[in-house]
This record gives C-alpha cells, structure tokens and sequence, in this order.
C-alpha cells in the first residue's frame, strides 16, 4: 500500500473519482501507527511470557505494568481504527455524493443490493 495512491481510486463518481490524496495520506500515516503499535506489543508479549515462564517475584510484578502499557496500546489501536472508520466513511460520503455505484453511505451501508444465485 506504501506509495500506492490509486488504492482508493475508482470509488464514487460512478467510478471516475478519486480520494484525495491528503485522505490516503492520512490513512497511510494511520496504518503505520497502528503496525507500529501493533510491533510493540509483539514484543511486550514476548516479554510477559518469558517473565511468566521466569516465575520470579521480580518479573511477575513487572508483568503488572507491561500488561497495562499492553492494554494501553490495545486501546490507542480501537481509537485508530474508530477514527480511520470514520474518516473513510466521510472521505465515501464526499466523493459519492448522488452516487448509487455501490460506495459507502453515512450509516455505513453500500448502495449495492447481493444478488442471490437463482
């Protein structure tokens, strides 16, 4: 996805429009965030399991703020995630405005009916 700015394009507009690039920007900054968070704890867990496996007083009552710090991250991910939700959704409503080609509407459904096999 890095570099790739036609990630979003064919969207809204009957499919002639893109996103700005500033909103794949932002999207990309989040998404380095969140892989950037999400390597933290990779290694935060690692270090709780070894500290558990350990079984010393000293590293079981370390694992009580690695754990915090743990569930802190977890947290700082669901915002990124809830605000890039959001984001995407308003970035849709902008660029489909009138448009029925399947886009993403403001209460997060698509324009597009399934089509069921007869």
């Amino acid at each position: 996805m890095e570099g790739d700015s036609d990630t979003f394009s064919g969207h809204g507009n009957g499919g002639g429009g893109q996103i700005d690039s500033k909103v794949v920007q932002t999207f990309q900054k989040s998404f380095v965030q969140v892989q950037n968070i999400l390597d933290q704890n990779r290694l935060l867990i690692n270090e709780i399991n070894q500290n558990h496996e350990s079984k010393m007083p000293d590293n079981l009552t370390r694992n009580v703020g690695l754990i915090r710090e743990l569930n802190n991250n977890i947290r700082r991910v669901v915002d990124l995630y809830g605000d890039l939700s959001s984001s995407f959704t308003k970035s849709m409503d902008a660029s489909s405005e009138g448009d029925s080609s399947g886009a993403v509407k403001s209460d997060g459904k698509t324009g597009l009916k399934r089509n069921r096999p007869a």
